[in-house]
């Protein structure tokens, strides 16, 4: 009993040092989004003597971040929902299939864990001034798509591998389609699945600044929201205050989007547990 004790004492203990850990740069963006330079480099810790909501007004008129969250928000969403039309489906169909076909698709989906990023860049970019499409959102998309697309499938095709074959032959002597089966029983049970996906890939196409610097940075009015950030960053002397204040709102539709796919997750698994 005490070793039990103990051990959970320990653990607390480490929980709580770890969520500290986790709270304190947070804490910092905060707290120095309200405050002028000298204090943030004074006393940054501190909660600030005047609580500058200014710097705010300040991020969102200087960085035209309304019409960036507006793009980001598209690039963002059009992109999940090309991926999930193409990953759902190429997922089902690989893990149910045993061919060779279908293992070599598979292989070849887990090449592009191969491709560095960063060495596509420049036949990415003279991909998009060939089509005309450089320096629009749309293209920005399709590329977020087939960056993604990979590492999407891997993953979900393994999720799937987990159902049990026997609910998809009970459903095919019901007479389900092999669409249905896909539509109305491997895909509420891959929710949690869907999910972790949908919250990976919103990181990457939200926070992705290289290739959008590139490919539409010098267009004000396609850039992203990490595009546009870096303009409150001044050669001769930057504020800093305007600039974490624009931090914090480029954080809050990641912080909601988790929120609310973690609870489904949850319920999901929650369900999954119940069923079983």
């Amino acid at each position: 009993m005490k070793r039990i004790g103990l051990g959970r004492l320990a653990s607390g203990t480490l929980v709580w040092i770890y969520g500290l850990l986790l709270a304190l740069p947070i804490y910092f963006l905060l707290t120095s989004s309200l405050k002028e330079n000298m204090e943030i480099f004074q006393e940054p810790f501190a909660l600030p003597t005047e609580w500058l909501f200014s710097n705010y007004a300040e991020a969102w008129e200087r960085a035209v971040m309304l019409k960036a969250l507006a793009n980001s928000i598209f690039v963002s969403a059009s992109a999940e929902i090309i991926t999930l039309a193409l990953v759902i489906p190429a997922s089902y169909g690989l893990a149910r299939s045993r061919s060779k076909l279908a293992l070599f698709l598979e292989r070849v989906f887990a090449l592009g864990f191969l491709i560095p990023a960063f060495a596509t860049l420049v036949p990415v970019l003279l991909l998009s001034i060939q089509l005309g499409l450089f320096q629009t959102r749309e293209f920005l998309t399709l590329f977020m798509v087939a960056s993604t697309l990979p590492l999407s499938v891997i993953l979900l095709t393994q999720f799937m591998r987990t159902i049990p074959a026997e609910l998809e032959e009970s459903a095919m002597v019901d007479g389900l389609s092999r669409l249905r089966i896909m539509w109305h029983i491997y895909l509420p049970l891959s929710l949690p699945g869907v999910s972790m996906i949908v919250i990976l890939n919103f990181l990457a196409y939200w926070n992705e600044f290289l290739f959008s610097l590139v490919l539409v940075g010098s267009n004000a009015d396609n850039r992203t929201i990490q595009v546009a950030l870096p303009t409150l960053i001044d050669q001769t002397k930057t504020e800093f205050g305007p600039l974490l204040a624009g931090t914090v709102i480029t954080l809050i539709p990641v912080y909601l989007l988790y929120i609310v796919l973690n609870r489904r997750l949850e319920g999901a698994l929650t369900a999954g547990a119940i069923k079983g």
